[in-house]
C-alpha cells in the first residue's frame, strides 16, 4: 500500500486553531477478522467540509458509523475537539449524522420532525419555535412546517433531514451519502445549497460519497479510502492534478497511463519522445518512476500539417473513435507502441479530425504527473461505486 499523499501543513488543522474537530488515533475495525478499516490516522480542522471518498468496501462508510458511534471500533481513538469519546454512546456524543434515507418521522409534520432533538432534551416551546423557524429558513423551507413530511419531495425530504441535524447545533455533522436517491439535476443544486449552508453555519462537515464530483466540489479537502485507509488526502485540486497513486489517479476521474523508460537520465516514451514532468511523488527517486499520467482535458491535438513546437511531451497516434458531445468530443487514439489514449477536446474550432488520421498529441510540463509502476491495483468498475455496505 503506498503512504498517502499530505499537503504540508492541511493534515490537522486549520491555521490559528486549537485542537481540532476530529482526531482519529490508529482506528481499526474488524469484522469476524475482516479487516474494514485498518490503523486510520486522521485530523478535521474546526469549521471544515472533509469529505470521505472511495470504492464500495473501502471502510469510509464504517469509520463515519464509528465516529458517529454506532460502531465500536476494534481498536484505536476518537477524540472530539481533544476530548476522548471512543466509548460514549451515540446520544451523548455532539455529533448529529443525516443518512441516505433521510430516516423522517412519517407521522409529523416538517415542524416536529425539526423540532424531535430540542423536545428530547427539554428545551422551552418558544426557543423551540423559534430555532425551527430559523432553520427552515436557512433551508429554503419557510412555510413548509405544517406540511407533513410524506407529502415532500425527495429533495425536501433531504432540507428536512439536514433542518433537524443542524437546529442541535452539533460539533459535528456526518453525512452519509445523502445524495444518493436524488436525481442528477436535484443533486447538483444540492451541491450549491449544503456547501453554502456549511459555509453559513459553520460546523465541521464530514461527507461520505463513492460520486467523486461530489468530493471534489463540496469538500475543502477530500481523501481516498482504499482497503481500509486512505491513499490520498488534500484539496481536491492537488489530489486529482497530483495524485499519490496509479489508484487515486483511475479512481478520481479518467487518466492516460503511459510507460516511461530511463535513458541516460531522461524518461522516454516506448517510441523514444522525451517526457517532462513536474515531480509529482516521485521527486527524488526517478529510478523508480514507470508512468506518467496525463488527464485527458489536459492533452491537445495537432492535425498533420500543424507546427508543434514543443520537442518533448509529444506523441504520434491514429484516430480510432470520435464521440460528439455537444460543448466537446471525446477521442480515442492508438500509440506508435500500440497503447490506447483518451483526450476530452472542447468544440471551439472548426478542426476537422476523422477516423484514421495521424495526428500529434501534447502536453505541458506541468499537466504531468510521474507514478510508479502498477503492482496491486485492482481495476475500478461502476459496479465498485454504486452501493457502500461495507459491513459483513
Amino acid at each position: 500500500m503506498a503512504a498517502a499523499h499530505r499537503e504540508e501543513g492541511s493534515s490537522v488543522r486549520k491555521s490559528g486553531e486549537g485542537a481540532a474537530a476530529v482526531r482519529l488515533e490508529h482506528l481499526t475495525k474488524e469484522f469476524e477478522g475482516s479487516l474494514a478499516v485498518d490503523d486510520l490516522s486522521l485530523e478535521l480542522a474546526a469549521g471544515e467540509f472533509f469529505a470521505l471518498l472511495g470504492p464500495s468496501g473501502c471502510g469510509k462508510t464504517t469509520t463515519l458509523r464509528m465516529l458517529g458511534g454506532f460502531e465500536k471500533p476494534t481498536s484505536g481513538k476518537i477524540y472530539l475537539g481533544g476530548e476522548d469519546i471512543t466509548w460514549t454512546p451515540s446520544y451523548k456524543r455532539d455529533i448529529n449524522t443525516v443518512f441516505q434515507s433521510y430516516a423522517l418521522f412519517p407521522h409529523l409534520n416538517v415542524f416536529e420532525n425539526v423540532a424531535f432533538g430540542l423536545r428530547r432534551k427539554n428545551v422551552d416551546k418558544s426557543e423551540i419555535g423559534r430555532l425551527v423557524e430559523e432553520h427552515l429558513e436557512l433551508l429554503g423551507l419557510s412555510g413548509f412546517g405544517r406540511r407533513p413530511s410524506t407529502q415532500l419531495s425527495g429533495g425536501q425530504q433531504q432540507r428536512v433531514a439536514l433542518a433537524r441535524a443542524l437546529v442541535n447545533r452539533p460539533r459535528v455533522l456526518l453525512l452519509d451519502e445523502p445524495m444518493g436517491a436524488l436525481d442528477a439535476k436535484i443533486r447538483k443544486t444540492m451541491q450549491v445549497e449544503l456547501k453554502r449552508i456549511q459555509r453559513e453555519v459553520g460546523i465541521t462537515f464530514l461527507y461520505v460519497t463513492h460520486d467523486q464530483d461530489e468530493a471534489m466540489a463540496l469538500g475543502d479537502r477530500l481523501a481516498v479510502m482504499r482497503a481500509g485507509r486512505y491513499e490520498d488526502l488534500g484539496a481536491p485540486q492537488r489530489v486529482y492534478d497530483q495524485p499519490a497513486t496509479q489508484f487515486v489517479a483511475e479512481f478520481l476521474g479518467a487518466c492516460n497511463l503511459l510507460p516511461v523508460t530511463l535513458d541516460h537520465g531522461e524518461l522516454r516514451l516506448p517510441d523514444g519522445s522525451l517526457v517532462v514532468a513536474r515531480p509529482g511523488t516521485m521527486e527524488s527517486t526517478p529510478q523508480l518512476v514507470a508512468q506518467v499520467g496525463v488527464r485527458p482535458e489536459k492533452m491537445s491535438i495537432h492535425a498533420e500539417g500543424d507546427e508543434v513546437v514543443s520537442r518533448s511531451n509529444r506523441l504520434v497516434a491514429t484516430v480510432t473513435t470520435i464521440t460528439y458531445l455537444g460543448a466537446s468530443s471525446e477521442y480515442e487514439f492508438e500509440t506508435a507502441w500500440g497503447g490506447h489514449l483518451h483526450v476530452v477536446a472542447q468544440n471551439i474550432d472548426d478542426r476537422h479530425i476523422r477516423l484514421g488520421d495521424r495526428v500529434t498529441v501534447t502536453w505541458g510540463e506541468t499537466h504531468g504527473f510521474w507514478l510508479p509502476a502498477p503492482s496491486d491495483v485492482a481495476e475500478v468498475t461502476s459496479a465498485d461505486v454504486i452501493m457502500d455496505d461495507e459491513a459483513p
